[in-house]
């Protein structure tokens, strides 16, 4: 998780650093030079075969055609096509294919902030490609799938929602490739699954995807054709942890093995919150040889009236490690033919320390209203293991773990109101920050002091303006729980630190 906060920290460059930023405007003409908003570029795709390494694409708001891109940025210098504004909408696919964004035989490519819908095939496709970055984009009503990547190594796919596809999954992730970043999206009501992931040995390469991080994502309502909340063929080597699941009408999380060329093996799924609806598979199922994986701290419920939290069959006992998970009283270990209680499966050695569930109105906050943060006095609370960590170290909200005598169980950790702030830069600054009640308060500021607050994706959601007075207060009747960074600006420095908001 310290990889995440430097990554949370380079989104608050300027887009300036890079070489040279061209602009895109629905007032724009192809003739202009593309340096300024005065001077936009038309066309997505005019600049999409215009820039080289290290340029950046600012798109003002409107509706556009989408854009094919096959020229590579490197490691120090991507190319970037970043949304301008909070209306950036592709709405007629590139002249190539028939997705909104076509990034194919290119590497280093980052498309950031754009709603992209009613697409033909994928609102956002990457083939062929590596060090792929897809951030902060809203994928809605495309047919075939929201975000889809072939033989993509390397890919990020986060901070998107990807929504309402009509034919398969909201994100797709295929064929061999190896070290996928999957994390911080929301993907519901989508006839296929939330997020599927598929070796793909029919297709070439070594049929597996390995080193794939799936972590902190929100998937609920979809799976009416089928599938998981979140599939994986052939993913191996792995970790799936702190995401919430919820009212999916087929499986929760599934390994295991059709087209990949072994099955789902070494797989650590800790820490998620899965909530089956009552048309709804298994929790978590695994199968067909997917061996070596390890189920801890989970909460597994559902509506159900007969499947229940874990199903494997006998192909994927060897190595199976289940345990600190709040479960129904109903497992299998045939592939759900049968069920046995949780004392049956405990006599197998599965699940020493783990519970059946209470009533689930005394584990969640209100879990029909959708709110599966916990309780004070929650079962959840302070029965997981430590064994999860270093993996593990933080909450679906981003607050710390563990906050109590141990860690808890499920995707988010229970925390008392209050704020926790941690320095991240080192500075002589004499300030404060505090909470008072249902504010933040910075005191004992400097004169001529502006605070800006960022979300987890770098957008700065409030800022002050320039101060005069030595105390500044936030107001959070409108903000979530969760992590902000702020950067406090005076005497021409930039301080910037982290704050944890809990309610």
């Amino acid at each position: 998780m310290k990889k995440i906060k430097f990554i949370i920290i380079a989104f608050l460059i300027p887009v300036s650093v890079f070489s040279t930023n061209y602009y895109v405007s629905n007032n724009g003409n192809n003739s202009n030079n593309g340096l300024s908003p005065d001077s936009a570029f038309l066309t997505i795709q005019f600049a999409a075969d215009f820039v080289t390494a290290g340029d950046s694409i600012l798109v003002l708001n409107g509706d556009y055609t989408g854009f094919d891109m096959r020229t590579s940025g490197s490691q120090s210098s991507p190319i970037v096509f970043k949304a301008f504004g909070d209306s950036v909408r592709i709405t007629t696919p590139n002249q190539v294919t028939d997705d909104g964004v076509n990034i194919e035989n290119a590497d280093w490519i980052t498309v950031d902030g754009f709603q992209v819908i009613n697409m033909p095939r994928a609102g956002i496709r990457a083939a062929v490609a590596k060090n792929i970055t897809i951030r902060n984009n809203i994928c809605d009503n495309n047919y075939k799938w929201g975000i889809f990547t072939g033989f993509a190594d390397s890919a990020v796919i986060e901070f998107n929602e990807c929504m309402n596809t009509q034919d398969e999954h909201g994100i797709y992730f295929s064929n061999s490739a190896d070290f996928p970043v999957i994390r911080h999206n929301i993907s519901h009501n989508n006839n296929g699954c939330g997020i599927h992931m598929n070796g793909d040995a029919s297709m070439g390469g070594d049929g597996l995807i390995t080193d794939a991080t799936v972590e902190g994502n929100i998937i609920y309502e979809n799976c009416s054709a089928g599938g998981s909340a979140i599939n994986c063929d052939g993913v191996a080597e792995s970790v799936i942890f702190n995401n919430l699941l919820y009212m999916n009408h087929s499986s929760g999380i599934s390994l295991y093995r059709i087209d990949a060329s072994a099955g789902s093996y070494n797989v650590k799924v800790f820490n998620n919150t899965i909530i089956q609806a009552d048309n709804g598979r298994w929790c978590i199922n695994i199968n067909t040889g997917s061996t070596s994986d390890t189920i801890y701290n989970n909460i597994l419920l559902t509506i159900h009236s007969y499947r229940g939290s874990i199903s494997i069959d006998q192909s994927s006992i060897d190595g199976f490690y289940s345990d600190y998970n709040i479960v129904m009283d109903r497992m299998s270990n045939d592939w759900g033919n049968t069920v046995m209680s949780l004392t049956q499966w405990q006599a197998l050695g599965y699940d020493l320390n783990s519970f059946i569930s209470t009533d689930w109105d005394s584990i969640f906050v209100d879990w029909q209203g959708e709110d599966y943060h916990l309780i004070s006095n929650s079962q959840a609370i302070d029965v997981g293991t430590s064994e999860v960590y270093p993996i593990v170290q933080y909450d679906l909200d981003g607050i710390s773990r563990p906050q109590g005598q141990g860690y808890d169980i499920g995707s988010y950790e229970y925390a008392v109101t209050g704020v926790e702030e941690e320095i991240l830069n080192t500075s002589s600054n004499p300030f404060i920050v505090y909470r008072l009640g249902n504010a933040v308060i910075f005191d004992n500021l400097r004169a001529i002091t502006s605070i800006k607050i960022y979300d987890l994706t770098g957008r700065i959601i409030h800022t002050s303006g320039f101060l005069s007075n030595r105390t500044y207060t936030w107001n959070l009747n409108n903000v979530k729980q969760g992590v902000y960074f702020y950067s406090i600006i005076q005497d021409n420095n930039s301080i910037e630190n982290k704050i944890t908001i809990i309610k």
